[in-house]
């Protein structure tokens, strides 16, 4: 695959979870949150986007997310969990998405805000309709996700590198 072949970043933001007095990290999802998380993966098969890689955060509520999301999806693409999603920030995203084995052609992060919604607007220095708009004024709610479009290597993500194709979310 030539490094001058478009690519689609995936931001997918995990659905809702349960509050808890115990570890962060192990938060399931609430109720809402696995209604929520499959209607976000049969979104994304609608979208057309043919997944490559997922990286995925090790919390329990980004997992579950995964889990149930990846079960809509007629190919499960190859799955890597991810220490570094958890709490990372934008430039922690820009740099794991940098890693990428040019090879993949649409990658999809699994994570958490602020992070997804900082490295969306980030990646983002235009956008196809009022997708931005949108984003901006709506936030990125749980089980949401923006897609970015850019062409090159992935080595060369970095802030207004794409275009963001669109942004849903389950409110939508």
């Amino acid at each position: 695959m030539s490094v001058d072949t478009p690519r689609r970043i995936v931001l997918l933001r995990h659905a809702k979870a349960e509050w808890s007095q115990d570890s962060d990290h192990e938060r399931p999802l609430a109720e809402r949150g696995r209604r929520d998380a499959p209607v976000a993966g049969r979104k994304l098969v609608d979208s057309g986007i043919n997944l490559d890689l997922a990286l995925c955060s090790t919390a329990a509520r980004t997992r579950e997310t995964w889990k149930l999301a990846v079960h809509e999806m007629p190919r499960r693409p190859r799955t890597v969990y991810e220490e570094r999603l958890y709490e990372a920030s934008p430039g922690e995203l820009i740099a794991l998405i940098n890693e990428t084995p040019d090879d993949v052609r649409d990658l999809l992060l699994i994570g958490h805000n602020p992070g997804m919604h900082a490295v969306a607007d980030a990646l983002s220095a235009s956008a196809e309709g009022d997708a931005l708009a949108r984003m901006h004024r709506g936030g990125f709610p749980t089980a949401a996700f923006a897609v970015v479009a850019f062409s090159g290597s992935w080595k060369g993500v970095e802030h207004g590198v794409g275009r963001l194709v669109e942004y849903w979310t389950p409110n939508d």
